[in-house]
Order: C-alpha cells, then sequence, then structure tokens
C-alpha cells in the first residue's frame, strides 16, 4: 500500500533545466486543470441553483400581500391578514391571528382558493343527490 501513495505524495520527479523550461508550464497547468474542473462543477449543480433559488423566495416573500394563502416551514395553513416589514400576521382560524417573520414563509398557495371552491361545489351536489 505505501508503495502506491507514495509515489502519489511526492509528485513527478522534476526535469532538469536544460531540457526546456516550458514543459514545466505545461505541467502545472496540467495539475491545475482537475481542479479547476471541480470548481466548475460545484458552480453548476450546487451553487447556481441555490442562488437562483434563494432569489425567487426573497421574490416571492416581498410579494406578500394580505389574503394569500401561505404555508409556513412549520406547515401551518393560513391566510396573511397583514403584512409589516420584516413581519406576517396570518389568520389560521376564525379567531386565532399569530404574528410570523416574513422568513418563516414557505409557499404561497392559490390552490386553496380553488380548493374551497370545489368544498362549496361537492356540498351543493350531495344536497341535490340527497333529495
Amino acid at each position: 500500500m505505501n508503495t502506491f501513495i507514495l509515489p502519489l505524495l511526492m509528485g513527478a520527479p522534476q526535469q532538469a533545466a536544460g531540457e526546456g523550461g516550458a514543459a514545466g508550464g505545461g505541467s502545472l497547468l496540467g495539475s491545475f486543470l482537475p481542479f479547476i474542473i471541480i470548481i466548475a462543477i460545484f458552480y453548476l449543480l450546487i451553487i447556481r441553483p441555490q442562488n437562483k433559488k434563494r432569489k425567487e423566495t426573497e421574490k416571492m416573500l416581498s410579494a406578500l400581500k394580505k389574503g394569500d394563502k401561505v404555508v409556513t416551514i412549520g406547515g401551518l395553513h393560513g391566510t396573511v391578514q397583514s403584512v409589516e416589514e420584516t413581519t406576517v400576521i396570518i389568520k389560521a382560524d376564525d379567531n386565532v391571528k399569530l404574528k410570523f417573520l416574513r422568513s418563516a414563509v414557505s409557499t404561497v398557495s392559490q390552490a386553496g382558493d380553488k380548493e374551497e371552491k370545489i368544498e362549496e361545489n361537492t356540498e351543493g351536489d350531495t344536497s341535490k343527490s340527497g333529495e
């Protein structure tokens, strides 16, 4: 095992100065090229998508307005009652209003309006089928 690791740690042997100093510059590029490729892959696969998602989240939080259906990071579903600079008051039930930081809002859901309409239509359909 040491016979394999030791040469890797020591690196390639240096060329003599008389054999062409330009070859040393090429080996320098060759030794840094894998690191440059790894950094580029990290940027494309990890850093760039995170920055894009962060910008979308900031845009969503700045566009919060009264009446939006939201879900917090804790899983609370509610409707925005008022929006302040750093906080949001969310109405969870008829008499329950909770104050959260804006950053605690995970998603803004427009599907809540559709669900209420579906429930209203379903209630009307059940009463007609019972007649």
